[in-house]
């Protein structure tokens, strides 16, 4: 997402005093902290005051925070006298420390987007209200791409009297990109987890949503989420690797829903069930998703440790969420040790893929597997066509110039509705709009079992360097599906290929599976792009043998 306009246009209505404390936290990140501190003054005087919680840092923050607070009476620099372990104990601090009427959080090595305190001000004065919440942006760096955090929440202004009249609040679990009244956040004691804590804002969220408070909705992007893949440090919300990090994220979201059911009614029963539909749909997808590249070890024992946690959820909670999450849920009930890891991966993508084998129970119901009978599929006998989980495999022969698709059969629906035509086209990562379109047409290649597509390409005219492939499925009943395709591998394929190039001499290229499965391509041209290729490999060497530590604070867990 461009949030370059907000950005040049910030929005006008300012209030006439200060109203808002900032708390920016930090943990060595020197580097960041100062760009932070500068997003918040930059709002103007609607912020009255930046409290700085330094938590012990080792590297130069302190004297960096020393400088800003001699260049601006506003920031107020608290040092921890020793190092809280986690984000929560921070935070309490900067909130306890505050004097404005308002306040709002800042990580380190983020950035408040220009005109947000105002903006978040004015909702809450004109709607009376003990939140407001705007759009957060999650930049790629060094990239720049920009892709909105929850975005079905922030589609238009609005004003929420309770919480449970819009369950979907549970699924922003972030607690930056809001502002919260200073007296609400103190009369009802929410706080942080304090210590070793990960995932904090989960409970956080939780807590704050239970104190019933009335939320004011803004559209405009707030809070600018900077993601750093490369960090000698990954942050919390990056560093999965281990089980810990899964076994902190189920900790943590067992209290957020405990909190919920703890506020009684049926209010706080909706909230709870949303926030379970919200682990399904999101954590436990992104996770399975992951699952396959893990070790035998960690899938053995993140598979006991959700089937664990998942037996505590009743049917409703189920139905509650999206079917992909939902299916994925009731594999692991079903089975007690890890299975079928590479097709949960295809269910768990974005969006879904459901690959072969189609199983059917005795009486012809869909089901998961021949000897998973109780894991059943039939809503994609129902289902609209353009939301079904049709699985699309792609090979792509860079030296050839080929890309060749293959659409398999989902219980009849997708004969049923006659496969007719694929347009394919490559999205650039960085944003922009997919390159390289072409169309083709859909040949019956098994009857009843598979469709297929080829696809002459010249790779040399992308301009860009990372690419994921889009399909768009059209059929001969006028219906069509928009979806990714799974990178299928064998001999020959997903391996760089050096081509030659007009402008550049060489274009290296390499078809690659993403995390999910999906077919991507990385173009390098050039001795530059050798380089790059060069440092990638370095930094994923360094990454695999840097010792674990403790994420920077300021690095919020999402």
């Amino acid at each position: 997402m461009d949030i370059s306009p907000a950005e040049r246009n910030p929005p006008s209505a300012r209030p006439p005093a200060p109203r808002v404390t900032v708390v920016v936290i930090g943990y060595n990140d020197a580097a960041h902290v100062a760009d932070a501190v500068r997003s918040a003054l930059a709002q103007g005087p609607v912020v009255g005051e930046v409290i700085a919680v330094d938590d012990c840092s080792t590297d130069g923050s302190p004297a960096v925070l020393r400088g800003l607070a001699a260049a601006d009476p506003r920031v107020r620099v608290v040092r921890r006298a020793a190092n809280s372990g986690g984000c929560g104990a921070p935070r309490n601090d900067g909130v306890d420390a505050a004097s404005c009427a308002y306040v709002t959080f800042l990580d380190s090595d983020d950035v408040l987007a220009p005109g947000a305190a105002g903006v978040l001000v004015a909702a809450a004065e004109r709607h009376g209200a003990d939140v407001a919440s705007g759009l957060c942006v999650r930049r790629e760096l060094p990239s720049g791409r920009d892709q909105p955090w929850q975005p079905e929440l922030y589609r238009r202004p609005a004003l929420v009297p309770r919480p449970e009249l819009r369950p979907r609040l549970v699924r922003d679990t972030l607690c930056v990109g809001k502002l919260y009244r200073t007296d609400f956040l103190r009369a009802h004691a929410v706080r942080f987890p304090e210590g070793r804590f990960v995932y904090e804002d989960f409970v956080f969220g939780a807590r704050v949503l239970a104190a019933a408070p009335r939320v004011a909705l803004v559209p405009d992007p707030v809070y600018v989420w900077h993601v750093r893949r490369a960090a000698a440090k990954l942050s919390i919300s990056l560093d999965r690797a281990g089980i810990t990090n899964w076994e902190a994220r189920l900790t943590a979201h067992r209290q957020a829903v405990d909190v919920l059911r703890a506020a009684g009614g049926s209010g706080g029963t909706a909230l709870a069930r949303a926030a379970r539909a919200t682990f399904l749909d999101h954590s436990l997808r992104m996770y399975a998703r992951e699952l396959p590249a893990r070790g035998p070890a960690y899938q053995r024992r993140w598979w006991q440790l959700t089937r664990a946690y998942l037996a505590e959820f009743d049917a409703a909670d189920l139905e509650a969420a999206p079917a992909p999450g939902r299916v994925i849920a009731r594999v692991l009930l079903a089975a007690a040790h890890p299975r079928d890891l590479a097709r949960l991966q295809q269910v768990a993508a974005r969006p879904a893929r459901l690959a072969p084998p189609y199983a059917r129970a005795a009486d012809a119901t869909p089901v998961w597997a021949e000897d998973l009978p109780q894991v059943t599929l039939d809503h994609l006998l129902h289902r609209p066509l353009r939301l079904l989980p049709l699985a699309v495999d792609a090979e792509l022969r860079p030296r050839a110039g080929v890309l060749r698709l293959r659409l398999h059969e989902l219980y009849g629906r997708v004969a049923e509705a006659g496969p007719a035509v694929v347009d394919v086209g490559f999205a650039p990562r960085r944003g922009g709009r997919p390159q390289l379109r072409r169309t083709a047409v859909l040949h019956t290649e098994a009857p009843g079992e598979t469709w297929a597509a080829e696809v002459r390409l010249d790779l040399g005219a992308l301009d860009g360097d990372v690419f994921d492939l889009r399909v768009r499925l059209l059929f001969a009943d006028g219906t069509s599906r928009t979806t990714t395709a799974r990178a299928v591998a064998g001999p020959g394929l997903l391996r760089r290929t050096a081509l030659p190039h007009a402008r550049h001499g060489v274009l290296l290229v390499q078809p690659y599976a993403t995390g999910a499965g999906n077919l991507a391509v990385r173009l390098a041209p050039g001795a530059r792009g050798v380089a790059e290729v060069a440092r990638r490999r370095l930094t994923r060497l360094a990454r695999t043998l840097r010792p674990r530590g403790t994420p920077r604070t300021g690095e919020n867990a999402r």
